[in-house]
């Protein structure tokens, strides 16, 4: 696998025309952020060798290079899941290649489901934690060169980043919350009992992402920030009904203030 990580990163460095030291994955619904990026240049998965090929609706599948916030940068437009049949070195293969590529930053985003009765449809949450339920772990078996076997965890997301997501919010008088993020494996939304146990167990909201992407990010020594929108609510007295498509509808609509902290966090870091 190692072996196959450089022959991509290789492949893409003989083709990148910018040195970009920030990357972004845009997850369910969030891709318009896209369109946020300047002078840009792009590979379709399907072109890059070895690279999975996303499967999702909602999900574009390329490698998008260009400037946001003033910055060179590269994005993931449309992320791997271990839902979809994917191994987990197969969900993470394009945080090892950003990392071979220099990346020192890692912004990601997801829609999650919100299980903090303070929480409501569209609130932006920063990670400030997160609780692996994941079946597999993104780190077993030969480790890589790029890290201690055992990492600590005890920042994964950057306290700094955090910070400043927060005085940037303030400024522009968005809303924000903070919160733990349960990763799991899906595909199925959570049940009722799932959310509260989630709840009760510390978790203030639940994806099917995010996590094995920061925990091989941070085991790379790449500084990582994570924010969720939240799409859906559970595990309250009153169940709600949820499906993809609505998901999506939340993520949209919550589109442009996520866009402006993204914007302004690279322009400032």
């Amino acid at each position: 696998m190692y072996e196959k990580i450089q022959e991509t990163a290789s492949w893409l460095k003989q083709r990148m025309t910018t040195s970009p030291e920030t990357a972004i994955v845009l997850g369910t619904g969030l891709g318009q952020l896209a369109s946020e990026i300047t002078d840009t240049y792009e590979f379709q998965y399907n072109e890059i060798p070895n690279m999975p090929v996303s499967t999702v609706e909602g999900h574009s599948g390329k490698l998008i290079f260009g400037k946001l916030g003033g910055k060179d940068i590269m994005a993931m437009q449309g992320r791997f899941h271990f839902y979809e049949g994917y191994s987990m070195k197969e969900v993470t293969f394009p945080v090892r290649v950003m990392y071979e590529l220099g990346i020192k930053t890692l912004f990601v985003s997801n829609a999650a489901g919100g299980m903090n009765p303070e929480f409501k449809i569209g609130d932006l949450m920063i990670i400030n934690d997160h609780i692996n339920f994941f079946p597999a772990h993104p780190l077993n078996g030969k480790n890589f060169p790029t890290g201690p076997r055992f990492p600590d965890m005890h920042e994964t997301y950057d306290h700094e980043l955090i910070a400043l997501a927060d005085k940037i919010a303030k400024e522009k008088n968005i809303k924000v919350v903070h919160g733990v993020y349960v990763g799991v494996q899906g595909p199925t939304f959570e049940t009722p009992a799932e959310y509260r146990m989630y709840h009760i167990l510390g978790g203030d909201a639940v994806g099917m992402s995010t996590v094995p992407e920061v925990i091989v990010a941070h085991h790379c020594g790449i500084k990582t920030f994570g924010i969720s929108i939240i799409t859906d609510l559970g595990g309250f007295d009153n169940p709600v009904e949820v499906s993809h498509e609505e998901v999506q509808i939340a993520a949209n609509a919550a589109q442009p203030v996520m866009t402006e902290i993204m914007r302004e966090m690279i322009r400032r870091s």
